[in-house]
């Protein structure tokens, strides 16, 4: 974790220490929202107090950059560099002041953040900051009132202004991420429409009591869970359970509050409301997963741990050597401030949040939207994979994927022709997929007369003067008509019939076809050693065809949302590391609780808020290229964490004298230099990422 993350949970130690680094997207919503049940304005409170931590680093850091520039004219060091001369009476003095207004302000978050660590006994990032712009502040303010010396005013300042921008970057990379639970309760209405002694009335979500009977109209959000008085409709519950046909229901059936009503108006008899929602239970999944996700010691903070102790050690040391060899006090405290000053170099505090900002730059270019950066870090050591089946691995669409007409009847477009006849008077889905393949063909489709539903069993009317039906496998029984050997149904399909004057004419086949690029992407996965697994609230007939299809490792079908966190739960107590990919409600607390958890987008805004990336573009194959972009980013950071701190090695003891006795002390200005062309070979690495994605795609 660079240093921005150490700054999080330092200024909320109070709130959320106990939790590991707010600087992780889901924690900091967790933490940072939680603590008093489910009310949605906590988990807004969050996610505003993130946003006005990044307005103050953008402040500071604009402040500290203006009054940079006249530090920089007014130093004799850089004056000397430049060839200028700029002095005038008091001109020290302004310089101590502008200085000043930059260490107190836009140092302050560093010196807050140095305390809390001291005081938790965890010096990191902010403890090397704080003691380096201190020991250069204390000893440049001596020098300007007396003590012989150089000032370190010009190496102070540009410090700030490089930690300050390097957190800035950082903290902007992960907003956002704590709107999650506001995700999931904005997917209820904000009233409901109550019915009372035969009168509708509105009244806000909020005052809805159980008992009460609702009504929910056409195309509505379902406000509550509860059962159906009267009424009956197609209602698509898809984001919340992971069915991928709306489901029709009627009188006596259950609904959830949150999914969608279809073409029928329902009376409803409220069952479940608030905190006994399964929606508030989807709810309380994902806080207590994004609370127990994993605490990740990052690199860089380990690094500044370490530095620091260097830093201060070799400091005193130097001072004590240099004085105890005989040398003047202002000689031996001039090469102490030196090596402490060095102790902090800037390519340190960029070397993570330049990856950080490039990688997630590039990535959304490229279809990937990192929302938790820790996760897309430690995406290189995935080993298993757990896929949702609708909107995922397939295109969450139900459509028509063969046709057979009898041999020697009617060809497939006559076929559909009569079937779009008589679907295109019904709301059913399995209608919706005949009139869009129809639409699709562009056929031609004839008026249908006398129509009439049979209810449970199919639709039937007469088609330019001849008797057609579209019926269930059911009706055919009933019936005794029999259906040929090939129309037989493959497992993953729903099947109708089409009967003509009595005989069979042939079956429509329908399903939620699989992505072409689906086998493809699961292929890659198994020559990189990763194990991948299917979590679908379909079927068990469906889920097996899918994944034999896909050839996949194993399936889960049937499967309720905390079943879907159970089994990465189960796979993790195993030694796997998991990814969750998925695009609903439903898969919400399981990407949660996932080590890095996965959004297509064509789905919810509840799943990519609760996901650490999102990818646009909902190709699975697209899961590939993160993990080994992920890798790339990830070997970046090492080498620039390794530039960052090898650079210290050299740098502190030539500023401590090793080489004295050759004549050679590494003075301020050639310190400053070596500090300057590491930031610069930083800033490059950096950007080379931008080749690692470009080989990784081709």
């Amino acid at each position: 974790m660079s240093s921005s993350n150490t700054f999080n949970s330092n200024m909320e130690h109070h709130d959320h220490h106990q939790h590991g680094s707010a600087a992780s997207p889901t924690a900091h919503a967790a933490n940072g929202g939680m603590h008093n049940g489910h009310n949605p304005a906590h988990g807004m409170a969050g996610h505003d107090h993130h946003a006005m931590m990044i307005a103050d680093f953008r402040k500071r850091f604009w402040v500290s950059l203006a009054l940079t520039i006249p530090v920089l004219l007014l130093s004799p060091m850089v004056q000397e560099f430049l060839g200028l001369s700029i002095s005038f009476t008091g001109s020290l003095y302004l310089l101590l002041a502008l200085s000043s207004v930059v260490y107190f302000h836009g140092g302050w978050p560093f010196l807050k953040g140095a305390f809390t660590e001291i005081r938790s006994a965890s010096p990191g990032m902010m403890t090397l900051i704080a003691v380096a712009i201190t020991v250069a502040y204390a000893y440049s303010t001596a020098v300007v009132l007396g003590l012989g010396g150089t000032l370190f005013f010009w190496e102070l300042v540009t410090l700030i202004d490089i930690m300050l921008l390097g957190h800035w970057i950082e903290m902007r990379s992960v907003l956002g991420a704590s709107k999650s639970l506001q995700m999931l309760v904005s997917l209820m209405p904000a009233e409901a429409h109550v019915i009372e002694n035969g009168q509708v009335r509105d009244i806000p979500l909020a005052e809805l009591k159980r008992g009460a009977r609702i009504l929910v109209r056409p195309g509505e959000k379902i406000p509550a869970d509860g059962m159906i008085e009267k009424g009956e409709s197609n209602v698509n519950e898809s984001m919340l359970t992971g069915e991928s046909v709306p489901v029709k229901k009627g009188k006596g059936q259950q609904v959830i509050g949150g999914a969608i009503n279809g073409n029928g108006a329902l009376e409803v008899i409220v069952e479940h409301t608030g905190k006994d929602s399964y929606l508030n239970k989807v709810i309380t999944l994902v806080e207590e997963a994004q609370k127990t996700k994993s605490k990740t010691q990052h690199l860089a903070d380990r690094a500044a741990k370490w530095l620091t102790y260097i830093a201060l050690f070799a400091g005193f040391a130097t001072l004590a050597i240099w004085m105890m060899l005989g040398k003047e006090f202002v000689f031996a405290l001039e090469r102490m401030v030196t090596v402490m000053v060095i102790s902090c170099p800037h390519a340190l505090g960029l070397a993570i949040p330049l990856v950080v900002a490039i990688s997630t730059a590039i990535s959304a270019k490229n279809g990937l939207l990192i929302r938790n950066r820790t996760a897309f870090e430690n995406s290189r050591k995935i080993t298993a994979i757990v896929f949702d089946k609708t909107g995922t691995l397939t295109t969450g669409e139900f459509g028509v994927t063969r046709i057979a007409p009898v041999t020697g009847g009617m060809d497939e477009t006559e076929l559909l022709r009569f079937a779009a006849a008589l679907e295109q008077n019904s709301e059913h889905p399995i209608a919706g997929g005949i009139m869009e393949r129809a639409k699709k063909d562009g056929v031609m489709i004839p008026a249908a007369e006398k129509f009439e539903a049979l209810t449970g069993k199919g639709v039937q009317a007469i088609v330019e003067g001849r008797e057609v039906a579209v019926v269930s496998p059911g009706y055919l029984k009933e019936h005794n008509i029999a259906i040929p050997a090939e129309s037989s149904t493959g497992a993953a399909e729903t099947v109708v019939h089409v009967i003509v004057d009595g005989k069979f004419a042939g079956s429509i086949a329908l399903a939620d076809a699989i992505r072409e690029s689906s086998a493809e992407a699961i292929k890659q996965f198994r020559k990189q050693g990763i194990k991948t697994y299917m979590a679908t609230g379909d079927n068990a007939k469906v889920g097996k065809a899918v994944s034999d299809a896909l050839g996949m490792d194993g399936f889960h079908a049937e499967v309720l949302p905390h079943q879907k966190v159970e089994l990465i739960k189960e796979l993790q107590s195993k030694g796997e590391f998991v990814a969750m990919t998925g695009d609903g409600v439903n898969d919400a607390p399981a990407l949660a609780q996932a080590d890095v958890g996965i959004a297509v987008g064509s789905g919810t805004d509840v799943a990519a808020e609760t996901a650490d990336i999102i990818l646009v573009k909902s190709e699975p194959r697209d899961i590939l290229g993160l993990i080994l972009f992920g890798k790339a980013t990830y070997r970046k950071m090492i080498q620039n964490l390794a530039w960052a701190t090898g650079y210290n090695a050299i740098a502190i003891p030539l500023a401590a004298g090793v080489l004295y006795s050759f004549d050679f002390l590494l003075s301020p200005a050639i310190g400053a230099v070596f500090m300057t062309l590491s930031t610069v070979v930083v800033a490059i690495n950096a950007q080379l990422l931008k080749r690692s994605l470009k080989l990784i795609r081709s």
